[in-house]
C-alpha cells in the first residue's frame, strides 16, 4: 500500500516532504500532539472511552471486520488503535508529525496492538497506493491543510469502489462559539477560557499536555478554514461521491432529534438549502457548537 522513499524509524514509515504549510503545522504540533494520551490510558480505557462515545462506538460497528482503513490526519493515533482493538482490519495512520504518531506507536507497543502500520507523510505527496482501502477517514484535518478540497480529493482518491469516506470539518456557523472564546483567551487567557470551555473543563487538571494541546488546537492555530454543508455537497458531486448521510442532518425538519450521532451512519436525504442553513444556524446552539463546531459527511466512491 506504501510507495517507496520511506525511512523505516523506530516502527514508523517516514517520508521526507518539503511544502511550508505542512512544517508549519508541524512545528505547531511538535511540543504538543494533539490530542494527548490521559496519564493513566491503556488498552482497556481507550477501548472504554471508544464504547462509551456514540461516534467512535458507531464508526466501529459501522465499518466491520476485515477492512483496510486509513486516517488522514491521526494525530496521536487514539482513534486508529481504538478501531483496532478486537478486530482484525488493518489500519494505516497517518500524519505529518512525527512526534504524534510516536505517541500513537509506543502506545500500540506497550498494549500489544498489531494491525495499525504508522506512517509519516504529507497526504499531497501521493505516498500511499490509489485504490487501496475500504474506508477513509479524514476527521478534523483537511480544513488544516493548504486547501480543503484538494486534500479532500488526494485522500478519495485512495479509495477502492464502493469505498466510504468520512470527512469532519470546522462549520462556518457551528465555529462562531469557539472563535469568540478565542478572542477572550487572547484578552484574558488560559485560566478564563477553561470557565467557558466545556471540553477543558471535563479533562483532569493534572493532565496539562492535553489541556495546552486542545487549547493550541482549537484557539491559536496557524491554518484553519471553516465549511458549509453546501461546499462539501460540491466536493461529493465534482467527484462523483454519493452522499450517504451527514451529522447534524441535513433534514432539518424531519429529525426529532439533530444531535443524534447514530444517524450519521445511517441513509438520510441532502435535503434542500433552506433545511441545510437553519440546521448548521442550530449547530451555534447545541452541543457540536459548544465543542468545536465539527461536522461530518459520509459519502461512498462509486
Amino acid at each position: 500500500m506504501l510507495k517507496n522513499g520511506y525511512q523505516y524509524v523506530n516502527g514508523i514509515y517516514v517520508y521526507s516532504f518539503s511544502d511550508k504549510t505542512v512544517q508549519k503545522i508541524k512545528d505547531f504540533y511538535q511540543d504538543d500532539p494533539f490530542p494527548n494520551y490521559e496519564l493513566n490510558d491503556d488498552k482497556a480505557t481507550i477501548k472504554k472511552r471508544g464504547d462509551s462515545n456514540t461516534y467512535t462506538y458507531e464508526l466501529k460497528k459501522f465499518i466491520g471486520y476485515g477492512k483496510k482503513i486509513i486516517e488522514i490526519g491521526a494525530g496521536t493515533c487514539q482513534l486508529s488503535n481504538y478501531l483496532a482493538i478486537g478486530t482484525n482490519n488493518r489500519i494505516v495512520a497517518l500524519d505529518a508529525n512525527l512526534n504524534s504518531l510516536k505517541l500513537g506507536k509506543d502506545f500500540a507497543n506497550k498494549n500489544d496492538i498489531n494491525n495499525v502500520s504508522f506512517v509519516c507523510a504529507d497526504i499531497f505527496d501521493n505516498r500511499v497506493e490509489e485504490n487501496s482501502f475500504d474506508f477513509v477517514i479524514c476527521n478534523g484535518v483537511l480544513h488544516h491543510t493548504k486547501n480543503s478540497f484538494e486534500a479532500f480529493i488526494h485522500s478519495r482518491k485512495l479509495l477502492k469502489i464502493n469505498g466510504y469516506i468520512l470527512v469532519g470539518l470546522y462549520n462556518y456557523y457551528g465555529r462562531i462559539r469557539t472563535k469568540i472564546r478565542g478572542y477572550f483567551y487572547k484578552i484574558f487567557g488560559k485560566k478564563f477560557v477553561m470557565m467557558l470551555d466545556p471540553v477543558l473543563r471535563k479533562i483532569e487538571k493534572k493532565s496539562e499536555k492535553k489541556i495546552n494541546a486542545w487549547i493550541k488546537d482549537q484557539y491559536i492555530h496557524p491554518v484553519e478554514r471553516s465549511h458549509t454543508f453546501d461546499e462539501i455537497l460540491n466536493w461529493f458531486k465534482e467527484t462523483k461521491t454519493e452522499f450517504i448521510s451527514s451529522y447534524p442532518s441535513c433534514e432539518f425538519l424531519n429529525n426529532q432529534n439533530l444531535n443524534d450521532l447514530r444517524l450519521l451512519f445511517l441513509r438520510c436525504n441532502k435535503s434542500n438549502f433552506f433545511e441545510r442553513i437553519f440546521t448548521q444556524i442550530f449547530m451555534i446552539f447545541g452541543r457540536a457548537g459548544s465543542e468545536g463546531g465539527l461536522f461530518f459527511f459520509l459519502g461512498k466512491k462509486s
